[in-house]
C-alpha cells in the first residue's frame, strides 16, 4: 500500500474515573506527570469559580506543575450543561494534543463524561482513541474516608466559605456553583444562628455536616451505579483498579510506597499499552493485561 495512503492513527484520550473522594485527581496528577500530560476536570461543581473548600479542588501543590483545564472558568451562577461541558472539553483535548501533550480527563461526574463520549452521534469516540481506568474502593471505605474528608473541610473553612455564598432571600440550590453538597445543607443553620442560644446553635451545626456526610456518601453511591451501568449497557471498556487496601493505610507511612506500587504502577501499565495499541483487559479481581502478539498476560492483584 502507498504510505501517503495509510490511514491516520487517531489520537489518545485517557479517562480517570471513580467516585468522590477515590484519589481520581492523585492518580490522574501522577499519570500527567509521567506522560507530559495535561488535565481537563470533568466534575460539575468544579468547572465554576469559587467554593474552592467546599468542591474540593485541587491546590497548586496537589497539581504538582500539571496543567488544569475547566478547573473553575465559569461564573458562580451560571448554567452549565453536559453540553457545555463537551464543547469545552474537546476544545481543551484539541489544544493539549496540539501542543504534543497528552490529555487526562478526570473528575466524578459522569453524567458530564458520558455526554462527551456518547454525545453528538459519538463524535468524539470516532475522532479519538479512548482509554477508561476506574479507581474503585469498597464503599464502606470510602464513605468513612469521605466523612473525615468532611470534617476536614470544616477545619479548614468549610462554614465560612458556604456562608459566603448564602442569601437569606433566595433559598434556590438548582443553579451554579450553589447546588454543590456543602452548600444547601448549611441553610437553616445560617438562617437560625442568631435567633437560637448556643447549645442549640451548635446542634444545628452538627446536624447540617452530619448531612454533608450523608449526602456526600449518597453521591458517591450513585456515581458507582453510573460508572457500573456505562461500563455494562454502554459497553465502555473500563479498566478498575481496586485501591481498597491502599486506602486503608492512609495517614500511615506506608501509604505513598502502597499507592505507588498497587495503583500508579498498574496504571502506567494500562496507560503505556493503550499509548503502544496493545491489547489490554481489567477484572474485578485485579489488573489483568494482555499481550495478544506474545501470548502473556501479567496480573497484579491490588
Amino acid at each position: 500500500m502507498d504510505s501517503g495512503k495509510l490511514p491516520r492513527r487517531k489520537n489518545k484520550v485517557i479517562f480517570v474515573m471513580g467516585a468522590t473522594g477515590s484519589g481520581k485527581t492523585k492518580l490522574a496528577v501522577d499519570l500527567a506527570l509521567h506522560f507530559n500530560g495535561e488535565i481537563i476536570n470533568s466534575d460539575k461543581m468544579q468547572v465554576y469559580d469559587g467554593l474552592d473548600i467546599i468542591t474540593n479542588k485541587a491546590t497548586l501543590s496537589e497539581r504538582a506543575g500539571i496543567p488544569h483545564h475547566l478547573l473553575g472558568g465559569v461564573p458562580p451562577t451560571a448554567d452549565f450543561s453536559a453540553e457545555d461541558f463537551s464543547r469545552a472539553a474537546t476544545l481543551a483535548v484539541d489544544s493539549i494534543i496540539s501542543r504534543g501533550k497528552l490529555p487526562f480527563i478526570a473528575g466524578g461526574s459522569n453524567t458530564y463524561i458520558q455526554a462527551l463520549v456518547d454525545g453528538d452521534d459519538g463524535l468524539f469516540r470516532a475522532k479519538y482513541d479512548l482509554c477508561f481506568i476506574w479507581i474503585a474502593v469498597e464503599l464502606p471505605v470510602l464513605f468513612q474516608f469521605v466523612g473525615n474528608r468532611v470534617d476536614k473541610m470544616v477545619e479548614l473553612g468549610l462554614v465560612e466559605e458556604a456562608r459566603g455564598v448564602f442569601n437569606i432571600e433566595d433559598d434556590d440550590y438548582t443553579r451554579g456553583v450553589r447546588r454543590a453538597i456543602g452548600v444547601p445543607e448549611l441553610d437553616k443553620y445560617f438562617r437560625d444562628e442568631n435567633k437560637v442560644d448556643s447549645d442549640r446553635k451548635a446542634g444545628i451545626l452538627g446536624e447540617a455536616i452530619e448531612q454533608v456526610k450523608v449526602n456526600t456518601c449518597k453521591l458517591v453511591s450513585s456515581q458507582l451505579v453510573k460508572i457500573e451501568r456505562l461500563r455494562v449497557e454502554s459497553g465502555w471498556d473500563v479498566k478498575r483498579l481496586d485501591a481498597t487496601r491502599v486506602f486503608l493505610k492512609r495517614g500511615s507511612p506506608e501509604f505513598e510506597g502502597a499507592w505507588m506500587e498497587m495503583v500508579v504502577k498498574p496504571a502506567l501499565d494500562i496507560v503505556r499499552r493503550f499509548l503502544n495499541g496493545e491489547c489490554e483487559e481489567v477484572l474485578a479481581v485485579g489488573v489483568c493485561v494482555c499481550d495478544s502478539q506474545n501470548g502473556r498476560e501479567m496480573i497484579y492483584n491490588i
